[in-house]
C-alpha cells in the first residue's frame, strides 16, 4: 500500500512562494555580480551570460529559456513527473523574464569591481536560491535539474553534482572569458553548492552518540535522570575480542554533548564513545514531525 503526503493549497502557495523569491534572488544575483564582473553562473545561465557577452543582441532571459527545453524533458523522466517539471518551468520562465527586465530597477547598485568578491557574493545568492526552489520541490533548470538527476539515481550531494555537471560551463567561462574567470566560475559553483546544501539540510544542530559498554543501565539511567533524552540499546559482539556488549545510541543536542560525554566516564570509565553530527532530529523531545509537505 502507497501512502502519499496530503497536499494542501497552503503547501501549494508556500512552494509556489519559495518559487519566486529563489527567481528574485538568482536574478539580482546574475545582474549585479555576476554578469558585470564576467563570471559565469554556471549551467545554462553561465552559458547565457556567455552567449550575451559574444553577442549583446541575444537577451540573457531569453537564451535561458531557450536551454532549458530539453533539460526539462530529462526532467520529467527523471525527477518524478510532471509535478517536479511544472515547479521547474515556472521559475525558469520568471527567472528568465526577470533577468531581462529588473535590471533597470538595480541599476544603482554598486558593488564594486573585485571579480572574487562578486563570485562568492553571487555564487552565495545563486545557492540560497537553489535550496529555495529544490524545497519548493522544482530545481533551477539546466544543469540544476542535471544536478538533481544526479542526487537521485547516485546519492550525490548537490554541492558535487552541480561540480560535475557545470564542468563544461567552466570550461567555456575559461575560453571566453580567461581562465581566471574561469577560476572565478568555480569557486561562485562551489559556494553556491554549499549553500544551497545549507538553506536544504540547515545547520547541524544535534549529536549522535553511539557508545559501547558493558554497563548499559548505569549509563541509561544517567542519561535519562540528568538530560531527560532516552536510550536505545541493542547487543553486539566485538569481533576481535569475541566478547558480548551492549550498543547504546543517544540523541543530544549541539550544548549537551559535554554532558553526555560526562555523564558516561562516570558510570563507565572504559566504554567506547562515538559522536556524530546530524543536522535535525524529530520526535519526541526534538521537532515535531509535520510541517508544510512540498
Amino acid at each position: 500500500m502507497t501512502v502519499r503526503a496530503p497536499v494542501t493549497w497552503r503547501n501549494i502557495i508556500w512552494s509556489y512562494a519559495l518559487i519566486i523569491i529563489g527567481a528574485i534572488i538568482e536574478a539580482t544575483a546574475v545582474i549585479v555580480f555576476l554578469a558585470p564582473a564576467n563570471v559565469a553562473p554556471g549551467g545554462v545561465s553561465g552559458v547565457a551570460v556567455m552567449l550575451n557577452y559574444l553577442d549583446p543582441r541575444l537577451p540573457v532571459g531569453l537564451m535561458i529559456l531557450i536551454g532549458n527545453i530539453p533539460i526539462q524533458v530529462l526532467g520529467m523522466r527523471y525527477l518524478g513527473g510532471w509535478r517536479v517539471v511544472v515547479r521547474t518551468v515556472f521559475y525558469v520562465v520568471l527567472y528568465s523574464i526577470l533577468v531581462d527586465n529588473l535590471r533597470p530597477f538595480l541599476v544603482g547598485i554598486e558593488v564594486g569591481d573585485n571579480r572574487l568578491t562578486n563570485a562568492l557574493f553571487g555564487g552565495i545568492l545563486v545557492g540560497i536560491s537553489a535550496g529555495l526552489v529544490l524545497r519548493a520541490g522544482g530545481t533551477q533548470g539546466g544543469t540544476a535539474t542535471l544536478g538533481r538527476i544526479l542526487q537521485f539515481q547516485y546519492g550525490l550531494p548537490l554541492s558535487s553534482s552541480a561540480l560535475y555537471t557545470d564542468t563544461l560551463v567552466v570550461l567555456m567561462a575559461g575560453l571566453i572569458f580567461g581562465w581566471e574567470g574561469a577560476l572565478y566560475a568555480l569557486v561562485s559553483l562551489f559556494v553556491g553548492g554549499l549553500a544551497s546544501d545549507y538553506v536544504l539540510e540547515g545547520p547541524s544542530t544535534i549529536r549522535t552518540a553511539t557508545i559501547i559498554t558493558d554497563k548499559p543501565d548505569d549509563i541509561a539511567n544517567l542519561v535519562l535522570d540528568h538530560m531527560g533524552r532516552g536510550v536505545t540499546a541493542w547487543q553486539g559482539k566485538g569481533m576481535f575480542t569475541e566478547q558480548d556488549h551492549t550498543v547504546l545510541f543517544i540523541t543530544v543536542s549541539r550544548s549537551q554533548v559535554s554532558t553526555l560525554q560526562r555523564l558516561v566516564h562516570t558510570a563507565d570509565p572504559k566504554a567506547f564513545v562515538v559522536i556524530g553530527h546530524g543536522h535535525v532530529a524529530y520526535g519526541q523531545g526534538f521537532r515535531r514531525i509535520g510541517g508544510n509537505v512540498l
